[in-house]
């Protein structure tokens, strides 16, 4: 049996194979046995080259394993799908959680190791073994500091930005969270060209940082606000005259971890797609890789890893393991991320782990690429209602539970799409996107029907196919109850986490305003997602697992193409950047012994 055997028309891995792979030795051996045969050919496809590391994916796991090989004195080769290095990393926001790490330690941060460990085991609970839980504890905030020590990244602590559950044993209401400091671009010279680009431009002629958002957000309204924007503005001003390209966010992120991986003398191959995992003597000893073409093989002498990323542009992939409806347009992960290397430790017997979840959060499907809604749904003036025009969630929750919920109540009370509902009140208040206050919205978003605008809740109602009845009822008593300044139907404002991205001049209740002025808006809200959270199962040192618990030998995985140590959950801003650099490094110390 070749392992095409075992694989559907698409390529993809079946059901039945992940279910059998560790339920019977047999299927395991059978997997082998493809695998053998099949590597025989590999073997003699043209040589790239030999290396001690094989790493793929260019993303946060993907180059910081690529420079703890380096630096561990082995030899290592970064190779990368698309034509741009960076990944999902790249064009995010950049935040990082890890707690107890020199950043947050130095500003001050009441952390501790026990707090961290009771906060994430109640987070997380018993989806991940308590020892993935601690290996990302213990080696989070020496991977930070590697990382600063052998690159030109620094960090800054997002203050107030709050753990997601604060009120759970161990969560810090001021948050853990830390983003990239400012980084010049002139010093990646021409290979800036081959940075992926942001998810979304940060406003000409400005330098903003991740935290800075919930701010820019009130600048109409509120003197922080505006304090802030002028700040933004006085450092693009300053970075200009410099003559710097000021990088901030993700930008800085894959930039600074890039420039390391020069200094230390590591190739970053582009345009180079892992198509198979090579198999030598029962472990893993390199990739089989398209390059120019035609398909050729580069040699690990000690392992690969595999950082390639999530399958959220894989169709097929989210059919077959996510809850429905899903696609592949509401995600802003990067476009290459089509579970490549999911599918390729698969085929050697690997078990997968929470390939039914995402890092989700919801999004506006506008023309061109969907849109991560934050703020928007949390500011005070706006509520979420379902099909039937009432509310089912408190907006102002973590991102991700927003959107288990919708796909929790949607068979029975449909959610998908849910629509946000604002009026002009909160549109003369508050930046919407990157849309000022008082502006029109384009009109593509009308035209496309993410957007809907009506002189009253009974036409806007008519517009978005709900009740005129039902949404009128839920306005008016989320309005009733905003200016009492509570939430008894869903709790919003109850947890400081839900404050972050709310306005401190509405009172009693920074979460919540009545609606009022009219015109009225509409949003379309979809299951959007900043990739999938589900892949290769791993063990405390990232090597990947069988269904049976056994280790294939020289296969690691981190990032999104391994299953999360978040579980279905998401501990705070960042738990999927900081737990991927820090399972990259831990897989590369792993590798030269020296964990």
């Amino acid at each position: 049996m070749t392992t095409d055997a075992i694989t559907t028309t698409d390529g993809n891995l079946s059901r039945r194979h992940v279910l059998a792979a560790g339920t019977a030795g047999t299927a395991a051996a059978l997997g082998v046995v493809g695998a053998a045969q099949h590597d025989a050919q590999a073997a003699d496809l043209p040589l790239l080259g030999t290396y001690d590391i094989v790493v793929v994916g260019s993303g946060a796991a993907g180059m910081t394993a690529a420079l703890t090989a380096a630096k561990q004195g082995l030899s290592c080769v970064v190779l990368e799908k698309a034509p741009t290095f960076g990944g999902s990393a790249a064009r995010s926001g950049a935040g990082i959680w890890i707690p107890n790490n020199s950043v947050i330690m130095a500003a001050g941060v009441p952390d501790t190791p026990a707090k961290a460990a009771a906060y994430l085991a109640a987070v997380v609970g018993p989806d991940v073994p308590v020892e993935r839980q601690q290996a990302f504890l213990a080696h989070g905030p020496a991977m930070l500091s590697f990382v600063m020590a052998n690159s030109p990244l620094r960090f800054r602590w997002m203050e107030g930005y709050s753990d997601y559950y604060p009120e759970l044993p161990g969560g810090l209401a001021n948050g853990r969270s830390i983003e990239p400091d400012q980084l010049d671009g002139n010093l990646l010279g021409a290979e800036l060209a081959r940075l992926n680009p942001p998810y979304m431009d940060v406003p000409a002629g400005m330098v903003v940082f991740s935290a800075d958002y919930k701010w820019l957000a009130l600048a109409a309204v509120n003197a922080k606000g505006a304090a802030v924007a002028t700040q933004c503005l006085a450092r693009g001003t300053a970075a200009a005259l410099r003559g710097e390209k000021p990088l901030t966010m993700g930008q800085s992120l894959a930039a600074g971890l890039r420039l390391g991986l020069r200094s230390a003398g590591v190739p970053v191959w582009l345009g180079t797609p892992l198509t198979d995992l090579y198999v030598e003597n029962g472990a893993v000893a390199g990739a089989v890789v398209t390059r120019d073409g035609g398909p050729a093989l580069v040699r690990a002498r000690r392992g690969v890893i595999v950082g390639s990323g999530g399958f959220e542009h894989n169709a097929a992939m989210r059919e077959r393991y996510q809850r429905r409806p899903i696609g592949t347009d509401w995600t802003v992960g990067a476009k290459e991320n089509t579970g490549d290397g999911i599918q390729a430790g698969a085929r050697l017997g690997a078990a997968l782990g929470l390939m039914d979840d995402a890092w989700w959060g919801p999004a506006i499907p506008l023309p061109g690429q969907p849109y991560f809604c934050l703020a928007e749904r949390t500011l005070p003036g706006g509520l979420l209602v379902n099909a039937a025009g009432a509310r089912f969630v408190n907006e102002a929750g973590p991102y991700s539970d927003v959107v288990h919920t919708m796909y929790d109540v949607n068979d029975t009370s449909p959610a998908i799409p849910s629509w946000l509902i604002v009026d002009q009140n909160y549109r003369n208040r508050y930046l919407f996107k990157d849309v000022l206050p008082t502006l029109p919205f384009p009109d593509t978003w009308y035209d496309s029907g993410a957007a809907h605008k009506a002189w009253s809740l009974d036409a806007l109602a008519a517009s978005i196919g709900v009740p005129a009845m039902a949404l009128r009822t839920t306005v008016d008593r989320f309005n009733a109850q905003a200016l009492r300044g509570e939430d008894p139907d869903f709790h919003r404002g109850d947890s400081a986490y839900d404050h972050y991205y709310t306005d401190p001049s509405v009172l009693p209740d920074s979460c919540l305003a009545p609606l009022w002025l009219p015109p009225y808006y509409a949003f379309r809200i979809v299951p959007g997602d900043l990739g999938t959270k589900g892949g290769l199962l791993t063990d405390a040192r990232a090597r990947v697992l069988r269904e049976d618990g056994s280790v294939i030998r020289g296969l690691y995985a981190a990032g999104n193409a391994s299953a999360a140590v978040m579980g279905h959950s998401y501990a705070g801003a960042g738990s999927t950047i900081g737990p991927a650099m820090t399972f990259g490094y831990i897989a590369a110390k792993d590798i030269a012994g020296t964990l």
